[in-house]
């Protein structure tokens, strides 16, 4: 199993690493052509479908390089099907999100079939106030 998970992790960074370079044709080929497929980006509703999907992709791509990173991915395999759950840092860092991203063989090659992401929500600490201080 250890090996699969590595290919379906590989298949994972591929789609990070097309996507950090702005490679629509790498990216194109990264998702699946027979299986359903679906998307949703983080503030988006779903998209459905691969003629809907890769043309939300080209926009975003066409907006310039995405300097986005993956962090922390984890594979978990199901027969034909897998998953991985991972972190996503856009930008400088200022934005992080959590993403699905399912995969299922498709001619032998692991290929896309969902993403996922949505912000991470941060409980901001509350420092206590020195005493008698009143809030603002």
């Amino acid at each position: 199993m250890p090996f699969i998970d590595a290919e379906v992790l590989a298949a994972n960074h591929a789609f990070y690493d097309a996507f950090a370079r702005g490679d629509m044709e790498a990216f194109d080929a990264l998702w699946a052509r027979d299986a359903p497929v679906a998307c949703i980006h983080p503030g988006w509703g779903a998209l459905h479908g691969r003629d809907e999907v890769m043309a939300s992709w080209r926009a975003i791509l066409n907006g310039g390089t995405q300097r986005v990173r993956c962090t922390h991915p984890s594979a978990h395999v199901l027969g034909d099907c897998a998953y991985v759950v991972c972190g996503e840092t856009v930008g400088g860092g200022d934005a992080e999100l959590v993403a699905t991203n399912v995969f299922c063989r498709e001619d032998g090659a692991w290929k896309l079939v969902l993403h996922q992401a949505s912000p991470v929500h941060r409980r901001v600490e509350r420092r206590p106030r020195p005493s008698g201080q009143k809030p603002n």
